[in-house]
């Protein structure tokens, strides 16, 4: 049932307010909107008093509501007590990529529905974006494709680094990186076989801690990684790895990588 609803996500902070004092039963599971959800919910969605809809928090869990007024909702189940609980997708993935000048919307829409756990916008040398980069909007466009494609998990999504400085931490897990113009290297659909099997046994990431993940992968910029770049990843220990002949561009690359990933990870070997 609660699959038919639209999606709202609510962060969890907002939603532990609904809890009344004891005595004050009638206030509780009362969730306030702010002007823009509450935009969205009566102009957008065209919601009117009694209408239901699914709440979630980003962090597994949901509840169906009904609209009270245009600005708040009831709860239908206690806050403890959520009609859904959903462990966060196994593995753990980041996706790191270097911002391209065009696309990078798309790319973190995209890798939301694929699974990514973690994103991570990089500045590469080669790179042609600088200055400042719109984080925000990129973090409401991650939100409205958790709500839109059904995750009850919301991923991260950093601050942007630069990519030699990210490099330089020692690789945890299994940390891949996507590179061109280099003879023998393993496919990423030739590494899925023996790669997602331990990958499935590594514990899942807390949502407070964002930094660890299961499987790093990185994608870098349309001018390819500078040799400084790719000899500090190497020397932290990631995988160099071919995403086939032709040259990708960068939006293309992250998404067909995750998209390996999403369907290696769906299978039960």
């Amino acid at each position: 049932m609660a699959r038919e609803l639209r999606r709202l996500l609510i962060p969890p902070g907002r939603l532990r307010r609904a809890l009344a004092p004891a005595g004050m039963e009638a206030a509780a599971r009362l969730v306030e909107l702010d002007p823009e959800e509450a935009h969205y919910v009566e102009r957008v969605l065209r919601f009117r008093h009694g209408d239901r809809l699914a709440l979630i928090d980003g962090e597994g869990q949901l509840w169906s509501a009904t609209l009270e007024q245009p600005a708040l909702l009831r709860l239908e189940q206690p806050v403890d007590e959520p009609l859904e609980r959903a462990s966060r997708l196994s593995p753990a993935i980041t996706l790191a990529m270097a911002v391209p000048k065009r696309d990078a919307e798309l790319v973190w829409r995209m890798a939301t529905e694929l699974g990514a756990t973690q994103l991570q916008p990089l500045l590469a040398s080669r790179g042609v974006v600088r200055g400042a980069l719109p984080l925000e909007r990129w973090r409401t466009i991650v939100r409205e494709a958790t709500e839109q494609c059904e995750r009850l998990w919301l991923p991260h999504l950093a601050a942007p680094v630069e990519a030699l400085a990210w490099f330089t931490t020692p690789a945890v897990g299994s940390a891949l990186l996507a590179t061109t113009r280099q003879a023998g290297l393993p496919t990423l659909p030739e590494l899925l076989p023996d790669l997602m099997p331990n990958l499935r046994k590594m514990p899942l990431v807390n949502q407070s801690d964002p930094t660890p993940a299961a499987l790093k992968l990185a994608i870098g910029p349309e001018g390819g990684w500078s040799s400084e770049e790719e000899g500090a990843a190497l020397e932290a220990g990631w995988q160099p790895v071919s995403l086939g002949t032709p040259i990708l561009r960068t939006s293309t690359a992250a998404v067909a990588a995750l998209a390996w990933l999403s369907l290696g990870s769906a299978r039960k070997d």
